[in-house]
């Protein structure tokens, strides 16, 4: 690329979380001048912990592919912690999922009928890992400026005209500055920069999930192992250490995350349904109270815990679902966490991102300089993330459908995990990647859209018989087989699923 004089870029960047500045990063490896906005400033509080293997396998796939050597040690929790451990992060093993009943301790049996795990990995030196953001996007930024990329913090873009190329007016401290670039990249995060800038609405219209949450690090959480124990409930066919997950406290409104750091430090939040809108006129502290009120048990993991000096509050979301009605126009595109978001349930931000990222920054290499086919690029960027977002979503969906009904959650869960292993294949078949989750299978689609039609009409306007839930357990083991290498409802398995991790 052609030197140009100072503010003036090929490509700029606004949002300088984990996407945005690996997108800068790699850009400038690819031989863009490439310039990084921040509204903010580094370290600062942020969610989005929670990694996965498709997410590790796409930072090593970035790592090899962009020369990029240092970023391959962040894709397990073994390497993580031989080259960075002052950055910290947490062990995730796999995902765990835990039943609880209104005014009931927790409680489960020998076929663990109230719980569920499913291993992602092999041993914690394999394992994916929990990223304390702060710490993660703060390190990314200081290889950024490492590199020599511009960047700029405590900026805002109060402005943007385009005419052949784009000139942003930035308000920055005291002071406003002009930036010009051919190209912009929306990576802050959500839809208000695009809805300002370039008038396109976000919306949360066409989902069917309906969630927010409710969510803070705390220090001094019991470790949910204990707990167990002082319950009598018996851990020794646990795949693994449940505190060494992505832990899901299941409600029947909802759910708590519980993501542990190696630090002492536990990001928690509670994600409610609220489809029914009977939280809308209820104040954080009414909600957070109630819910704890409600369940014993969940009121035991709070009972010692402190509120985290950062952020040191409870913070409540919107409505979590939202989506870009278009996320790019000319000279611009939006990075997948700006475009939308359906819900956490399944720790699939990260990886969702990074696939986006490992898809624009290909459209850009390939097509830069050829307008005709790089807007064409776009054009199926957009699809696939649409795509992506609506599969989320009905996975997700089902979910929340079947919280107060566990048996039908685990089995509902399953779609998502045989899509996962789905992809999973498809990249270690070093096949191109598609889309995420294998969202372009028809197969994968239609397994999924018409058994979401199937458990409506099991669960619409009475609670499921025991019947019907046999029923859609065989129907679901039936349509996940194809893709089924990791035995998932086998009744030996008695939910707990050792050997659902790819080789990696």
């Amino acid at each position: 690329m052609e030197n140009r004089s100072e503010n003036h870029y090929d490509i700029l960047i606004a949002g300088a979380g984990f996407a945005g500045s690996l997108t800068a990063l790699i850009l400038q490896k690819s031989g863009f001048k490439v310039g990084l906005l921040e509204k903010g400033q580094h370290p600062r509080f942020t969610i989005g912990e929670s990694s996965t293997p498709v997410a590790d396998m796409i930072l090593r796939k970035l790592s090899s592919t962009y020369d990029l050597p240092w970023l391959y040690d962040f894709s397990r929790y073994g390497t993580w912690q031989q080259s960075h451990p002052e950055i910290v992060c947490g062990i995730k093993r796999g995902f765990s999922f835990f039943k609880h009943y209104p005014g009931e301790e927790f409680t489960t049996d020998e076929n663990h009928k109230n719980e569920l795990l499913v291993a992602a990995s092999s041993s914690d030196i394999e394992s994916d890992t929990n990223w304390l953001r702060a710490d993660f996007d703060a390190f990314l930024v200081s290889k950024v400026k490492e590199s020599g990329i511009d960047y700029f913090d405590l900026a805002e873009i109060t402005t943007a005209t385009r005419i052949g190329e784009w000139e942003f007016r930035v308000s920055r401290s005291d002071k406003n500055e002009v930036i010009y670039s051919s190209f912009f990249i929306d990576a802050t995060g959500s839809g208000d920069l695009a809805g300002r800038l370039f008038e396109i609405e976000s919306s949360s219209s066409g989902f069917f999930t309906n969630s927010f949450a409710l969510f803070s690090h705390f220090d001094h959480v019991p470790l949910w192992k204990e707990m167990l124990k002082k319950f009598n409930i018996p851990i020794n066919d646990f795949p693994y250490n449940p505190d060494h997950s992505a832990l899901h406290q299941i409600l029947d409104e909802g759910w708590l995350w519980m993501l542990r750091f190696n630090n002492d430090l536990t990001s928690l939040g509670f994600v409610i349904d609220d489809s029914e809108g009977a939280y809308d006129k209820l104040s954080t502290e009414e909600i957070w109270n109630d819910l704890l009120a409600k369940y014993p048990s969940i009121k035991t993991i709070f009972k010692d815990a402190t509120l985290a000096k950062m952020p040191g509050k409870i913070i409540r979301s919107a409505r979590l679902q939202r989506k870009l009605n278009h996320c790019f126009g000319e000279g611009w595109v939006a990075l997948p966490h700006t475009v939308g978001f359906v819900d956490p349930l399944f720790s699939s931000g990260i990886a969702h991102t990074l696939s986006g990222v490992e898809k624009l920054v290909d459209s850009i290499k390939q097509f830069w300089g050829n307008d005709t086919l790089f807007y064409k690029s776009l054009q199926e960027y957009e699809h696939k993330v649409f795509e992506e977002l609506k599969l989320a979503d009905c996975l997700i969906a089902g979910c929340y459908k079947t919280m107060a009904h566990f048996e039908l959650f685990n089995v509902w869960s399953m779609f998502y995990f045989a899509a996962t292993i789905a992809h999973e294949q498809r990249r270690l078949k070093n096949k191109a990647p598609g889309y995420f989750l294998n969202a372009d299978d028809p197969n994968i689609r239609k397994m999924v859209y018409n058994s979401y039609d199937d458990l409506l009409k099991i669960i619409s306007s009475k609670a499921p018989s025991t019947e019907e839930i046999r029923d859609f357990t065989n129907l679901v083991k039936e349509r996940i087989q194809p893709f089924n290498i990791a035995g998932l409802l086998d009744p030996a398995s008695k939910n707990m699923y050792h050997h659902t991790v790819a080789v990696l």
